[in-house]
């Protein structure tokens, strides 16, 4: 149907019937049949690559690189011919270079390693486009390629191994021969001959590997350098997380309400969508997992909450009860999201550098590190085109809005500049010692923001928006660019939305966010996101259950599930994380990792 009759069709329709309407219209996630784990499905890759994959339920950027790394490793070995790693212009595949007169051996070995269906041998030019094995340019492209159940996605191509074929040149200028690089790449367009060469952690030859990976690569001493713009320090996230449909947790958030009684509390901050959980924490998590392996630690914020399907044993994820960072401070039970954001700093072992999230954002495709900071510290933040309303904070203020005021008047006292732009809502990069330094000269306003047990007109938004500013005119961060969309939930063009972002898997980060939605039926929301994001992103986590015992965990209340499953703490007064500089000179690395 042309879009113009489409549009005009929705008009005819009641507003709390639109997103219905649009969700029949759109194709969110193609019909494709299921096809049972292990088998081979020809599928679409990138660029419109055509390939054998095979169907699995678990599958990470991170581990198919390193899988088509070592056949390739693994395959030059057998046949005694050596290579060295560099370092790709694209983090996400990676490059052996080996003397063009071993061009036949490779050839044959690559033949041999590359039998197997699910994995694909493919000859580029240094431009990227198709040629054949004989081309004198040609760049041998090895990849195995992994798919879901459904075919939605595809891990392939984008992270294959390349062997490059280096020509041997004297140069005109000095003795001796060179290695000459048939395309660019981070580090060197030739090298002698003849060198050092070093074992290199895999970290040093891709940004995208984390620095606690235990794997190694033969290199040449030109390439085992550490870069410039290479991350080292530890990088962890951060989440809060309320489930809402918990009873346990309703029947302490009505006794507050009629503690505080209803006409002191902003019905915006109240409202039940405020709360509401459709499972995009399992989703947002899966998208850390895939997109962001260099992450050190994911920490979940909670009420004594847990989801059925996560696993709390698993070194990956710990869950951090309001108890651990409120100790002597505020008030809990609290449901504030302010509130509970302005401890975030006292979560024990958290490192000086971390990524708060909340569980309607989603890490969209692979990311470096430098995403969201500079390798010599500095944080990265992303304004808003929206401005932030003029005047003082009142009680007709929406809670972000008089919070953000209340940002504003703080950053005009301390360092005379005023704040017109609101953050995107993203994810947000934080350095602890800021947040410390807040609280320090704004303890009235941090403490009294962490004893409103509801979202309050004199509260502060300390990570979303006060950090920000704090930190840049502090010198400790700079504006930074990120691809994102955000899609309202209730709007009727989210599906349209929805479905382009799955064909494209064109942004960094998107947002899916519920500012309203009492007339639209909470059914389609929830069907339409869980057909889209679990096309997106259908692998299952490492710290996932099994369904089975998902489901009888699913029996049980969110409260009633930490009770049973978390080990019991006692609250310590006056709690405080690490000491600055502790969590990221802690030794090893995460067990998850290994």
């Amino acid at each position: 149907m042309p879009k113009a009759y489409r549009q005009r069709l929705i008009q005819l329709v009641p507003p709390e019937r639109q997103l219905w309407l649009v969700r029949r219209l759109t194709r969110v996630a193609a019909r494709k049949p299921r096809i049972a784990p292990g088998e081979l499905r020809r599928v679409r890759d990138v660029g419109g690559l055509m390939v054998q994959a095979r169907v699995v339920e678990e599958a990470t950027p991170l581990a198919l690189r390193q899988r088509n790394v070592d056949l390739v490793t693994r395959a030059l070995d057998e046949a005694g011919v050596d290579g060295f790693h560099v370092r790709h212009t694209d983090d996400l595949r990676s490059a052996i270079a080996v003397s063009l007169t071993n061009k036949a051996a490779v050839l044959a070995a690559l033949d041999r390693a590359t039998s197997n269906d699910d994995v694909t041998l493919r000859f580029v030019s240094a431009r990227g486009r198709e040629v054949g094995p004989e081309h004198p340019e040609a760049i041998a492209q090895v990849f195995h390629a992994v798919t879901d159940p459904f075919g939605h996605t595809v891990l392939g191509v984008a992270f294959a191994c390349e062997v490059e074929f280096w020509r041997t040149v004297s140069p005109k200028d000095r003795p001796g021969t060179d290695l000459v690089a048939p395309r660019p790449n981070q580090v060197a367009a030739a090298v002698p001959e003849t060198g050092e060469i070093v074992e290199a952690p895999a970290s040093r030859l891709s940004r995208f590997v984390p620095v606690h990976a235990p794997t190694a690569y033969r290199t040449r001493a030109e390439f085992a350098g550490l870069g410039h713009d290479h991350i080292t320090f530890p990088i962890d996230v951060v989440y809060t997380w309320v489930d809402g449909d918990d009873t346990d947790w309703q029947a302490r958030k009505n006794a507050a309400l009629r503690e505080h009684g209803q006409a002191e509390i902003n019905i915006v901050g109240a409202h039940a969508s405020r709360y509401a959980s459709r499972d995009e924490l399992r989703y947002s998590l899966r998208s850390v997992v895939s997109f962001a392996p260099w992450v050190r630690q994911i920490y979940l914020v909670t009420d004594d909450q847990i989801p059925p399907w996560l696993d709390v044993d698993h070194p990956a994820v710990r869950v951090v009860r309001h108890r651990e960072i409120f100790g002597d401070s505020g008030r809990l039970p609290t449901f504030n999201s302010h509130a509970i954001e302005s401890r975030l700093h006292r979560i024990p072992g958290l490192s000086e550098h971390f990524i708060y999230v909340n569980d309607d954002m989603f890490f969209g495709r692979p990311l470096l590190p430098t995403t969201f900071f500079h390798a010599n510290g500095i944080a990265k933040f992303f304004p808003s085109p929206a401005q932030l309303d003029v005047g003082p904070a009142t009680v007709y203020d929406a809670p972000v809005t008089a919070a953000g005021k209340n940002n504003r008047r703080h950053i005009e006292e301390r360092f005379g500049r005023t704040i017109t732009q609101k953050m995107r809502h993203v994810p947000y990069p934080l350095r602890r010692s800021v947040l410390e330094d807040i609280e320090r000269h704004l303890p009235d306003e941090v403490s009294g923001t962490a004893e409103h047990q509801f979202r309050h007109p004199k509260d502060l938004s300390i990570p979303s928006s006060l950090q920000h500013y704090w930190s840049f005119l502090s010198g400790q961060a700079v504006p930074g660019s990120i691809r994102y969309t955000y899609a309202d939930l209730a709007d009727p063009s989210t599906p349209v939305k929805l479905a382009t972002l799955l064909t494209k898997r064109h942004c960094d980060v998107f947002c899916l966010n519920d500012t309203d939605s009492g007339e639209v039926p909470f059914s389609e929301q929830l069907a339409m996101l869980n057909d889209f994001l679990s096309a997106y992103l259908p692998f299952r986590a490492p710290f996932e259950l099994p369904a089975e015992v998902e489901a009888e965990r699913a029996r049980m209340t969110a409260t009633a599930r930490a009770a049973a499953y978390l080990p019991e703490i006692s609250a310590i007064p006056g709690q405080q994380a690490a000491p600055p500089g502790a969590a990221d000179t802690a030794a090893g690395e995460p067990e998850w990792v290994r």
